[in-house]
């Protein structure tokens, strides 16, 4: 079956890549370009900010006066690209022709592919939505459609906790929730959780010489890490496996670990961060309160030489795992729109398990490939992309969830 992306939802989509709403900047200039886009066919666009009022949410719901509908979300930060060997400007938004392999490996014809950052991951899909927002407003389907589009996604999933808090207070109960991830547009129904921790460890410092009379916050740190492997190598040893995924147990792993001031002073601290990504099965929650019973066993010992010595841990993100079914509405409805009859695992975190745990049905699925997010030359097939037009356009003439 062939596909044709309409000219103006690739224009949005190289105007949204073209912004510069990497996490650690502000993604108000998206965000208000979505407004003004959106207030110019009618719409009011509900905006919920961050403490310093330097990123917002945008809600909006088409059809307005319908009853309950049907979510699109997407997150308009991406991740930096500081130190990747890009071929083009990150921020260029190029279409360009990339040849296929045939045989003996002669090119056989071209796959357009629009580059950026953010192309795949994900703001393609809020483009598409924005381009065809009119088809949404006049649709006769008797449902609405909610546009959600939030901030700090990337690093823990902040800004869609404070929109669905607020979705709450006003008292608008969606039916479904689609998020638009990159799924090669086939939906997903499961992926892992995402839970991170910062531990900072005080010891005592004293010359390298003297160190009975010290408490050593690398050593006391390296014991809880050691404890973490361990905890790590017990889950792939003994959980019960989930097919599907591509690491089929739970994960723990550090990813940054700092301490020490010179050779030959043993040192006061030390600090680590780690994570856990658990299958929709297990439990985060109780894998960090093993890990944080076991810092406590040491720190009695510690704090026999230096009262004040001890752990602290800080939460960084906390992103709940994902599960829903292939019998699910919302997964019925994502295949029917997506004219496929599979189902898949992906094993990135996304917003999906803060809307379902908001008590919202939800499904994944959305255009271009995880393997292209987050890297060097990230891309989308513009193939991608007309398939997710026809299966926004779909939605917007959809008469019943079922």
């Amino acid at each position: 079956m062939s596909y044709v992306l309409s000219p103006r939802s690739l224009e949005l989509a190289q105007t949204l890549v073209r912004m510069n709403t990497v996490s650690a900047n502000s993604n108000l200039e998206l965000i208000d370009f979505a407004r003004d886009h959106l207030a110019g066919m009618g719409v009011r666009s509900r905006l919920t900010y961050n403490a310093d009022k330097t990123k917002a949410n945008l809600f909006a719901t088409l059809g307005a006066g319908k009853k309950a509908g049907v979510i699109v979300s997407g997150h308009t930060d991406t991740v930096p690209w500081d130190g990747q060997d890009w071929s083009i400007d990150p921020l260029s938004a190029t279409v360009q022709d990339w040849p296929q392999d045939g045989h003996d490996g002669e090119a056989v014809h071209a796959e357009p592919r629009l580059y950026g950052r953010g192309s795949a991951d994900m703001k393609s899909f809020i483009a598409i939505a924005l381009a065809n927002a009119e088809r949404f407003i006049e649709s006769e389907s008797p449902f609405a459609v909610h546009f959600a589009f939030s901030y700090d996604e990337e690093v823990g999933c902040f800004g869609v906790k404070e929109m669905i808090a607020d979705m709450k207070d006003q008292g608008i109960k969606p039916l479904a929730c689609i998020v638009g991830e990159p799924t090669l547009m086939v939906p997903a129904i499961a992926h892992k959780g995402v839970y991170r921790y910062r531990c900072c460890v005080r010891g005592k410092e004293a010359h390298s010489s003297l160190t009975p009379q010290s408490v050593n916050a690398i050593e006391m740190a390296a014991r809880v890490v050691g404890k973490l492997r361990d905890m790590a190598e017990g889950f792939e040893r003994d959980e019960p496996r989930y097919a599907g995924f591509d690491v089929p147990f739970s994960t723990a792993s550090v990813g940054q670990f700092h301490g020490g001031i010179a050779d030959n002073v043993v040192p006061r601290d030390a600090e680590f961060r780690y994570e856990f990504r658990d299958l929709p099965t297990a439990d985060a929650q109780q894998m960090q309160k093993e890990l944080r019973g076991y810092a406590s066993r040491i720190e009695a010992g510690m704090k026999k030489i230096a009262p004040d010595a001890g752990f602290s841990f800080e939460t960084i993100c906390e992103i709940p795992s994902f599960l829903t079914t292939a019998d699910d509405p919302v997964t019925r409805l994502a295949q029917r729109l997506a004219g496929e009859a599979r189902t898949t695992l992906v094993a990135f975190g996304t917003e999906a398990g803060i809307f379902k745990s908001a008590g919202i049905p939800t499904v994944v699925c959305g255009p271009g490939s995880i393997s292209q997010a987050h890297q060097p030359d990230e891309y989308v097939t513009l193939e991608q992309l007309a398939r997710c037009e026809q299966f926004l356009q779909g939605l917007a003439t959809t008469k019943e969830i079922r």
